[in-house]
């Protein structure tokens, strides 16, 4: 077989196990526990008589095979990691929302892998396939892959933090209408953050989700407010967290705080939509210059070029 068809199976075959980690990875579940003492105790609940084998093999792939596989690459990684690296992933996982199913040594080994992973196959790829590089062309790709495939989960936790705080940004104004509503229906603060929790299914939901089960466990209001804005980051959260802790010290109205912390928000939220608008032309310009303009000044000179070759004006 040509090393140019294996190279490209393994390309697929590399691809392909890369999207279903990151398909898994984002369709799992959260676990407050360890998956195998809920399955048994499913099981218990059922009142079925089954081994532990047996159990152990009713749990989803990845949670049997790759998150071990993983989490020992983390250990082994965390163990040569600065402490302040460790502890600055795992504040970025939170701001993400991915804290739930990966941690901070498990991200740290991701990057590892998928660095080796690139790197190998952009060398494979630059060496054995149709393009036949000299080994010193295809080790400088591959250092480049390298180098690539180790930033790549980074940029894409990056993203995904940015995609969280635009999400909870849009939702706040609506979430604050409805806590007004609840709290002027008659509800306490903590009651209607239920209920906002229970109507919806975003992050800002699961934020305040979090917030009432940190306070049913027993930790202080103000306390559980302040953790979920260090959780979420965003300047929105934090002025609405400040103004309902103010509200409680002081005796306000609750509902009169909402209320202007709602029409705030959505004055908020105008803005950056505004300053969007305003950013969209100069975002524009570099696809109009790469691709847009080529192509209007071929249209326009290539009817030019050809009478220029058909009079032979510089043929004599």
């Amino acid at each position: 077989m040509d090393w140019s068809v294996i190279v490209l199976i393994a390309v697929f075959v590399v691809l392909g196990i890369a999207g279903a980690l990151i398909y898994v990875g984002q369709k799992m579940p959260k676990h407050d526990t360890d998956p195998f003492t809920e399955r048994l105790n499913e099981f218990s609940q059922r009142g079925e008589a089954v081994s532990l084998d047996e159990i152990e093999l009713s749990q989803p792939f990845a949670e049997r095979v790759i998150y071990p596989i993983l989490r020992q690459f983390g250990e082994m990684a965390a163990k040569n990691t600065p402490q302040n690296a460790l502890q600055e992933t795992t504040r970025k996982l939170e701001l993400s929302g991915k804290a739930g199913w990966i941690d901070a040594p498990m991200f740290l080994a991701s990057r590892f892998v998928a660095a080796a992973v690139l790197g190998i196959l952009v060398f494979a790829v630059c060496k054995f396939s149709i393009l036949e590089y000299p080994l010193s062309k295809s080790l400088l790709y591959g250092m480049i892959g390298l180098v690539v495939g180790f930033f790549f989960p980074q940029l894409w936790l990056n993203e995904q933090i940015k995609k969280r705080q635009l999400e909870i940004r849009k939702a706040m104004p609506d979430a604050l209408d409805l806590l007004t509503i609840c709290v002027e229906a008659g509800l306490g603060f903590d009651a209607a953050m239920s209920n906002v929790a229970e109507k919806w299914e975003n992050e800002l939901s699961l934020a305040f989700a979090r917030a009432i089960r940190e306070i049913q466990l027993g930790k202080l209001r103000r306390e559980a407010l302040k953790s979920m804005a260090d959780r979420i980051d965003l300047a929105e959260m934090s002025s609405f967290v400040a103004a309902i802790i103010q509200s409680e010290t002081l005796g306000v109205s609750m509902a009169k705080v909402l209320r202007i912390q709602a029409e705030q928000m959505r004055m908020r939220r105008r803005q950056y939509a505004e300053e969007l608008a305003h950013q969209a032309p100069v975002k524009m310009l570099l696809p109009m210059v790469g691709f847009i303009f080529p192509s209007i000044f071929i249209v326009l000179m290539t009817p030019a070029v050809l009478r220029i070759q058909k009079s032979n004006v510089f043929g004599g």
